[in-house]
């Protein structure tokens, strides 16, 4: 793997000529910070957003999903403290007027641009202000949320009188946020329009410390499982003035990106701040009630919030991979150097290419018929353009875990001949035993 910043360069150049991720409006020369997700990058991403969901909600009987509205009442925004604490320190030169994040400068009376002095620090609100209805005033004010999670407490007890759950359990959801960053920066890492993939747990206050251990352990083990080499990730806890101001515990799991290591998911003890304090402000009692215990209380919440953008760069950083030519039958690619993206065959794009070696009319005929036969079971695609070392190598380069190569005598013994991505291993197999021989190698 190449060593950054050249990384970082690479990668975005893959995203773009492979159809991952671009920027948004470009025709229109881009707006900065917002990025769209190709035809490869949307099945990526939903790709991660399925495995997320799988572990955990789907393989689990003490959680359920929710898809909140994005738009809530201004006054769940007072409650969270996000109207108060939702706040960055900002800069702004005197000279260029570029504004800037106190923490990210070196010398805190010069502007890093042109050397100009800087003015004093003003707190910056993040939340993106909108107007709900056709007339723009004070009234009408609204936010896009900067986050998810306010939505399972403000429903936690619809939820809970709809599903019957008790203590411990958890609400899961996945969706859009929007903060209006001073500075966004690192390609999709940090932007202003982004999705979360967001768990709260909600536990008896004594056993908070227990479930804030055990979903560290389990998210780390999503990580891993999901092929992020150990080398790449690992734990940073939070100090204490590090805490957000409704949290007791704080960890963040942080990638080796090659702008240095950052934070992608957080995992947090929010103790009954949030529970308490939409009970207070909406005037609704949403303490805990149940016979096992004496009294009504508020849960303690364990959260997991992890960017879906940025698991999505990691990923790709991750499964980044140059090795000498030579992988593909071609020669004259055996001295140039091959991109091999070795993603989880869960998040892979396509997880089969169907390659005929030929566009000779009983080739393509056959071939388009295994395509059509394997399209129900697995996102797959179909290429017929140049060699079919070429052909290979862009599948390598997009991840694709398997190609099926359709050869002449396929017309005869009823076979193809099965490429892995990483071993390089070709296996015969009858077409007839295709679709189970791939569910096998694919899971």
């Amino acid at each position: 793997m190449p060593k950054s910043p050249d990384l970082m360069e690479k990668i975005i150049s893959l995203c773009k000529r492979r159809g991952f991720i671009f920027p948004s409006s470009e025709i229109y020369g881009g707006l900065g910070s917002a990025y769209d997700y190709g035809p490869l990058g949307v099945e990526l991403k939903n790709n991660i957003k399925k495995a997320w969901w799988k572990m955990m909600v789907q393989s689990r009987n003490d959680m359920v999903g929710l898809d909140a509205s994005i738009l809530m009442s201004s006054k769940v925004w007072q409650a969270s403290g996000h109207l108060e604490n939702f706040t960055d320190p900002l800069v702004e030169c005197k000279s260029c007027h570029k504004r800037f994040k106190l923490d990210e400068l070196e010398n805190e009376k010069k502007c890093p641009e042109c050397g100009g002095e800087l003015t004093g620090v003003k707190r910056f609100n993040l939340m993106m202000k909108t107007f709900l209805g056709p007339v723009e005033d004070a009234k009408a004010i609204s936010y896009l949320r900067p986050e998810t999670c306010q939505g399972i407490y403000v429903d936690f007890e619809t939820i809970l009188n709809a599903t019957r759950k008790k203590i411990p359990f958890g609400v899961a959801q996945i969706g859009k946020a929007f903060r209006n960053e001073i500075t966004p920066k690192n390609f999709t890492y940090r932007t202003r329009e982004f999705e979360q993939m967001e768990m709260q747990y909600f536990v008896h206050p004594q056993e908070a410390d227990k479930w804030f251990d055990y979903w560290q352990d389990q998210r780390m083990k999503w990580y891993s499982g999901l092929g992020i080499k150990k080398e790449n990730i690992k734990f940073s806890p939070h100090k204490k003035h590090e805490l957000a101001h409704y949290a007791k515990q704080g960890m963040d799991v942080v990638y080796k990106f090659p702008f240095g290591e950052n934070e992608i998911e957080g995992i947090h003890n929010r103790g009954d701040w949030d529970l308490s304090q939409h009970g207070k402000y909406s005037g609704k009692e949403l303490k805990y009630k149940d016979d096992n215990y004496k009294e009504p209380f508020y849960p303690y919440v364990i959260e997991t919030s992890g960017g879906i953008d940025r698991s999505a760069l990691a990923f790709l950083l991750n499964a980044y991979e140059e090795v000498k030519g030579g992988r593909t039958t071609t020669t004259e690619s055996n001295k140039e150097m091959e991109v091999v993206l070795r993603l989880h065959e869960d998040l892979a794009p396509y997880k089969v290419a169907v390659l005929p070696l030929s566009k000779k009319p009983e080739l393509s005929k056959l071939a388009k018929d295994i395509y059509a036969s394997l399209r129900p079971q697995f996102m797959a695609v179909y290429d017929d353009v140049a060699s079919i070392g070429r052909r290979y190598r862009r599948q390598d380069e997009i991840g694709t875990p398997c190609c099926v190569t359709v050869d002449f005598e396929s017309l005869s013994d009823k076979k193809v001949t099965v490429r892995d991505r990483d071993t390089m291993k070709q296996d015969r197999v009858f077409i007839k035993e295709l679709n189970s021989y791939l569910q096998n190698k694919l899971g």
